[in-house]
Formats: C-alpha cells, structure tokens, sequence
C-alpha cells in the first residue's frame, strides 16, 4: 500500500509546469532586465551625441552664443535622462590639424622624445613639454575647441549588481567648435627647452 502510494506520486505531474516555470523566470527577468538596461544607455548615449553634434553645429553660427553651448546640452540630455548629471571639458588649439598632436620639438639626438635641452614650442604656454598641445579653457579666436561632454547617472534597472557592473552608468562625447574670430590678434607661442 506504501509503495502504491509512493508510484502514484511519482507519477503525478500535477505541478511540474508551475515548478519548471519557477526556474526559468528569474533567469528570463534577469535577462530582460539586462536587454532593458543596455537599450536604455544606447538611447542615452544617443542623446547625448545628437545634443553634441548640434551645439556644434549652432556654435559655427555668426553670432552665436558659446557660452550657452553646455546649458543647451544639459537641457536636451535631461529630457530623456533626468537624473543625469553633466561635466563639461574645453580644450583649444590653433589649428583643427593640431587637435590632439603633441607639441613641435627639434629633436637633435633621434631618439623621438623631447629631452637633453631640445628646443620646443610651447603651444599651450604651460612651461612643459606636453604630448597634447591644448590650451584648457575656450581660447582665443579662430580657435578649434574640443568640447567634451560627460554624463553619469544611475542606471534604470538593478540588474547591472547581478553582474558586478557599478549601479552607475558614465559615458562622454565629444565634437569640435570653431571660435568665431571677434579678436584677431594672437601671440606666439614661446620656445622653451626639453628636460
């Protein structure tokens, strides 16, 4: 009689669906979870690259307004990520070809580096050699200036934790801007010696 009643439980099915599907949706959740989190970031990244792109475009205007650039930025972000918040970083240079280039140096033993007393041009005017000759800040006229936007803020779904991901999520874009030329006179820039 025990072991009639032990068969029939056995083979009792009643239930299997609900455990079966006990198992399978924590991992189902969890993934889409996941989809979620990452197509929200894409959106947001897209965001910020479209607001990017335009105050770029906006700040080549005659008469525009540069120093609106960051709060106009700031605006179209927090209209799809409002709790995101942004730092902004300048970087001018004379020319767009200079953008990101090392400062000019004689190098007068070959060896590819600016040492021993070499001459070089102090483009940034900081008193040392420098592998991006960027001047920090807006700069002066007819400058191309690397606006960098970067933008952290908490992520949407907890899922990232699951995975050891941070519950923040930080991402940057850039786009370059051209001064408007309101002072022409410029400096040169002075020659200094390599250590």
């Amino acid at each position: 009689m025990i072991h009639a009643k032990a068969r029939n439980i056995l083979a009792d099915e009643a239930g299997a669906t609900m455990m079966e599907f006990g198992l399978v949706v924590p991992v189902l959740m969890a993934l889409l979870m996941g989809v979620f989190d990452i197509s929200y970031n894409m959106y947001a990244n897209a965001i910020l690259e479209g607001a990017m792109q335009e105050a770029g475009r906006n700040s080549t205007i005659e008469g525009a307004n540069t120093s609106s650039v960051d709060s106009d930025v700031t605006t179209q972000v927090k209209i799809a990520v409002p709790n995101a918040s942004l730092t902004y970083e300048r970087k001018a240079y004379s020319e767009f070809s200079t953008v990101g280039q090392p400062e000019d140096f004689t190098d007068l033993n070959s060896d590819g580096t600016c040492n021993d007393g070499e001459p070089y041009e102090d483009a940034n005017g900081n008193g040392s050699y420098d592998l991006d000759r960027g001047l920090s800040g807006q700069g002066g006229a007819r400058d191309a200036v690397v606006l960098t936007a970067t933008m952290t803020f908490d992520r949407f779904f907890p899922v990232a934790a699951l995975i050891g991901l941070p519950s923040t999520y930080t991402s940057s874009s850039s786009t370059v801007l051209r001064n408007q030329p309101y002072n022409i006179n410029q400096s040169a820039p002075a020659t200094e010696n390599c250590v």
